[in-house]
């Protein structure tokens, strides 16, 4: 009866009913689950704890006659004078000529509307004559189009509340109930559309925020364990004493955090089912090493390894150091657009006669005719920066080899649980040891002279900076600096022996690799660029990053952007030149000066700029919550996680009665045909 149509109510017609469908409510289940957006709260407040520009009801009685003036067309302003606890208070109200007659002096009104702290005045928007004891305190605001009125709106869920209520079915089993002091789905659904109290409307909204989480989180582990399930027979049977000797080689021990990265992606390895995992960390914090150990486990188990990377000088950067790594161990090539004719031809033969054991490109590897006689193990590095059938047509290339995502944009854990809920995910969240910490600065625009003497101090002792701005070539749109310009003013300002390099977006794949080249060899000593660095070659040398508009970034890029420095041994800058309009601006610089630790950043950056912004909605699985949010609710998320994991593990769907109507509403959901393509 729920998912009968809404025209099986009475008084909905076809009309009606399709301009309920431009609500998205098509069922009557879909009508009692269309929650209020916000709720006006109409509570009586003592002035003491009134705040400025909040909206706020007040009561008090009317003392003198109301004052009425005309302007403009048609336009009236109503004032008048309550007294509130022995206090004078004005009350405002726009183009309600009428009122004047309504409100006379001795009157008791009860006013809701913008308070002004400083003024004592009330700009009104609601009013009503008599005490405010006789109304409902909580008025919910739907959001509404088309030709339905909110009244008509509230009145047809009323209808649907009375009439169809007792058929909602209870999915949540009554241990979770208990544990968490929730009430029942019918009470739960009466109060989120017509709240009683407060208390009861934040249970109301507790229990749909876990139920929504729970659902979710249990939809994302299943579809997890069907894909896992649908994709045995990929157990890689690797040597671990070669595997710890290849390891006694690196001139440095693993981090707790590598080692239990490592050691999460070799038992990966080794089960029947095909990895798909993410490794987070930050810049620097030494995922490469890790990656280097898994493809060399790989290649102990007779298969071969592939790594894909967004960018040419990203490449080339890998293969030479792999290269430098693996030494006799393992035959490395390098396969990019640049590689053309007779040498492409003898790679790609290479590969599919299983000559070469690991192979780096761009996207280039998943071109057809790149056939690989064995691939094992894939890892995609700065995965987000591919599509979804760039990845799928690299992993395509084995038979289900094991899939490493590797990204140095650290993923909030709260979206790291909700996002990648089908995927395994691996964190290093701590630096080498020995690394000194990138001391960062945020100054303006008016002390850059000084910025730029403190460069030239410092490459006096063979260092070498980065200057970074927003833009290529002047623009009338944005006053923002470019790089062009900045260029220019800089060899103006730098002696001649100081040599200063350009680089951007719409120089060729040769120009940018040949700056880079002399950049990283020392024949230039600062480098202007746009973010094109962001993810760019490992420079030692370079101690400087400054960062002009720095306020034209975001959080996550800012950080990017810093990681540039602070590869070697010496102390390294980061300076923030930005004069931000906004407060989040403001915040955004003063949380780069008190931390360097990427996942600290990237809550802070979600918290200020929320999800939208750290993926697509469609690409990342990234749920559209009706009640829930997964940065305010991240405790509930949390246990929705842990509860989803446990229900799995416990077999308790198919095992416990409880969780009867949990498992039908899950076999019903159209989520995993949708999902499991």
């Amino acid at each position: 009866m729920l998912r009968d149509s809404v025209t099986q109510m009475n008084g909905i017609g076809e009309k009606f009913a399709a301009d309920l469908a431009a609500l998205h409510i098509y069922t009557i289940e879909d009508l009692l689950h269309y929650f209020p957006y916000r709720y006006d709260v109409f509570e009586v407040k003592p002035l003491a704890e009134l705040i400025h520009e909040d909206k706020v009801t007040i009561e008090g009685r009317v003392v003198h006659e109301p004052s009425l003036a005309f302007y403009g067309k048609k336009k009236s302003r109503l004032t008048f004078t309550i007294e509130v606890e022995q206090v004078a208070i004005k009350a405002v109200m726009f183009n309600r000529a009428f009122a004047k007659k309504q409100i006379n002096p001795g009157d008791t009104v009860t006013l809701t509307g913008k308070w002004d702290a400083h003024r004592l005045q009330i700009t009104v928007s609601h009013y009503k004559k008599g005490a405010a004891g006789d109304r409902a305190t909580i008025q919910p605001m739907y959001s509404i189009k088309g030709e339905i009125s909110s009244a008509k709106l509230k009145k047809t869920i009323q209808q649907a509340l009375r009439d169809y209520v007792h058929e909602t079915t209870e999915l949540l089993p009554e241990r979770f109930l208990d544990a968490y002091k929730l009430p029942d789905r019918k009470q739960a659904l009466r109060t989120m559309h017509f709240p009683t109290n407060r208390i009861a409307l934040k249970h109301a909204r507790r229990r749909f925020i876990y139920e929504e989480f729970l659902l979710f989180q249990l939809k994302m582990q299943l579809l997890r364990k069907l894909k896992r399930e649908a994709t045995q027979g990929n157990a890689q049977h690797y040597d671990a004493v070669r595997i710890q000797g290849f390891m006694n080689l690196f001139p440095f021990e693993l981090t707790k955090a590598q080692q239990t990265s490592l050691n999460q992606i070799l038992a990966d390895m080794k089960s029947p089912y095909r990895m798909n995992r993410l490794l987070q960390g930050d810049v620097g914090s030494g995922k490469t090493a890790v990656a280097a150990i898994c493809l060399y486990a790989s290649i102990t188990a007779g298969k071969q390894g592939a790594l894909m990377v967004p960018t040419e000088i990203l490449a080339e950067q890998h293969y030479h150091s792999l290269t430098n790594l693996f030494g006799e161990k393992a035959t490395i090539v390098l396969l990019t657009g640049a590689v053309k004719g007779k040498k492409r031809k003898e790679i790609v033969a290479a590969i599919e006669n299983h000559q070469v054991n690991i192979v780096i490109g761009t996207h280039a590897l998943i071109q057809d005719d790149v056939i690989f006689d064995d691939l094992g193990f894939v890892i995609v590095d700065e995965q987000h920066r591919f599509g979804v059938n760039q990845r799928r047509a690299l992993r395509d290339k084995g038979l289900y080899p094991d899939v490493l995502f590797m990204t140095a944009t650290p993923i909030p854990r709260t979206l790291a649980i909700t996002a990648f809920g089908d995927m395994d995910v691996s964190a290093i969240d701590e630096m080498p040891q020995g690394r000194k910490e990138i001391e960062t600065y945020w100054t303006k625009e008016n002390t850059f002279e000084r910025v730029l003497g403190f460069i030239e101090k410092q490459i006096s002792f063979g260092e070498q900076a980065y200057v970074i701005c927003p833009l290529i070539e002047e623009s009338d749109k944005l006053d923002i600096q470019d790089a062009v310009d900045l260029y220019n003013q800089l060899l103006d300002f730098y002696p001649d022996d100081v040599k200063i390099g350009l680089m951007h977006g719409r120089l060729s794949t040769e120009e940018k690799e040949g700056v880079m080249k002399q950049f990283a060899e020392n024949d230039i000593q600062i480098l202007v660029s746009t973010t094109v660095v962001e993810v760019g070659v490992d420079v030692p040398n370079a101690t400087i990053m400054v960062i002009y508009d720095a306020e034209r970034f975001g959080l996550s890029q800012l950080h990017q952007l810093r990681g540039r420095v602070g590869r070697g041994d010496k102390q390294s800058y980061c300076i923030l030149i930005a004069d931000p309009k906004g407060e989040i601006g403001k915040e955004r610089m003063r949380v780069m000066t008190e931390t360097t630790n990427g996942f600290e950043l990237s809550e802070q950056d979600l918290k200020l700029r929320g999800p939208g912004d750290f993926f697509g909605k469609k690409q990342s699985g990234i749920p559209d919550f009706k009640v829930a949010d997964m940065i305010h609710d991240y405790r509930a998320l949390e246990t929705a996680r842990n509860d989803a994991q446990e229900i799995l593990e416990k077999n308790l769907l198919e095992e416990d009665e409880e969780f009867y109507q949990l498992n039908q509403y899950l076999e019903n959901s159209s989520f995993f045909t949708d999902k499991l393509d």
